[in-house]
């Protein structure tokens, strides 16, 4: 898959490197821009605020999946559902919201883990295929919490993810699976 990744930050830098191991035409754009025209999907991996101006930067993302792996720290535009949602009014194809909940400092650890650790996505139809394909190239369980109306519930849930982590655990993979049948 032809990736463009935008944001050359702990998550997006270490996402494309994931992927280019995984066998991915990754390419990464910055603060600059570029062009998009080539990739089957792109990854939006900036800080929340800048989601509008890094996104007017590049060219031929009209259409693409997105996946929106950005979090709302200290507010968001209330005029969106979502970060995704904003996301979407600007790409305008299916998105997906994913890699939020994930401690990029711990992507160079997740093949070492015995059982790939979980990542929760929200995506709508047309992009769950696609971001869950990304999600265990990057080496990770890809667990679906629903459409796309689910992406605000990703959002908020930092808190507790940060919650979990100061009080003691530290930065954490976590993993969701049914109970073993008898």
């Amino acid at each position: 898959m032809n990736i463009t990744v935008i944001g050359r930050g702990h998550v997006g830098g270490g996402l494309a490197q994931l992927w280019r191991t995984a066998g991915h035409d990754v390419q990464e754009l910055g603060r600059d821009g570029g062009d998009a025209s080539d990739a089957d999907a792109i990854v939006v991996a900036v800080p929340w605020a800048q989601i509008g101006d890094a996104l007017g930067k590049v060219q031929g993302i009209e259409g693409k999946v997105a996946i929106d792996a950005t979090n709302a720290y200290g507010g968001r535009p209330e005029e969106f559902e979502s970060l995704a949602h904003w996301v979407k009014s600007i790409v305008g194809g299916p998105v997906a919201k994913s890699f939020n909940l994930n401690f990029a400092t711990l992507y160079d650890r997740i093949a070492a883990e015995p059982e790939p650790p979980g990542n929760l996505f929200a995506a709508e139809d047309d992009a769950r295929e696609t971001a869950e394909q990304l999600i265990r190239d990057a080496g990770y369980d890809p667990v679906y919490v629903g459409g796309l109306d689910q992406a605000r519930v990703l959002e908020d849930s930092l808190g507790l993810v940060f919650a979990v982590a100061q009080a003691g655990l530290g930065q954490y993979f976590y993993r969701f699976a049914p109970p073993k049948t008898r």
